[in-house]
């Protein structure tokens, strides 16, 4: 039985059954966490200012219960707010590092979160993930999708680095 709760907050394109979540959700499964996941249908024409408060109330009504972890990807950092005003632990996978408010609110968290990225994604921004936290995993040429170029191989060698550090983390 699980002792501990993480809620699942998809990206855009990416939701809770693709691989970077099935995985990691069996790691924290394995590490003692119950999981929430979060289903969504983005709206297709959505206004880039108001985008990040649609994501706070999709994600809001599943804290009612007790969270111990969220985990977002993408789309789902702009829920960072909500971990921040809570004090919730965080794993925050490609976040959105290029918007000032992903950022500010990353400044304002009181509790330790893990930021993952790769150098081939546009959203990352290495330097600032390192000033923000000491937990920082950043995946040589990795896309957005945490895919890495070359045999498929080196993508999962990288969906497994993610696993790993978020098992320590959480330990």
């Amino acid at each position: 039985m699980a002792d501990r709760r993480a809620v699942l907050i998809p990206g855009r394109g990416y939701d809770t059954r693709y691989p970077l979540f099935l995985y990691l959700g069996e790691a924290l499964r394995r590490v003692g966490f119950g999981l929430h996941g979060i289903s969504w249908q983005v709206p297709e024409q959505f206004d880039i200012d108001t985008i990040g408060r649609w994501v706070c109330d999709q994600v809001a009504p599943t804290l009612t219960e007790r969270t111990d972890l969220l985990v977002g990807k993408s789309l789902g950092t702009l829920a960072a707010p909500l971990a921040a005003g809570r004090g919730l632990p965080a794993v925050w996978l490609t976040p959105l590092l290029h918007r000032g408010d992903v950022v500010d609110a990353l400044r304002r968290a009181t509790a330790p979160f893990i930021l993952v990225g790769g150098t081939a994604d546009s959203s990352w921004d290495g330097g600032v993930a390192r000033r923000l936290t000491p937990h920082v995993l950043e995946i040589p040429g990795a896309d957005h999708a945490l895919m890495v170029p070359g045999p498929l191989a080196r993508s999962a060698e990288a969906l497994g680095q993610v696993c790993t550090v978020v098992e320590d983390f959480v330990r």
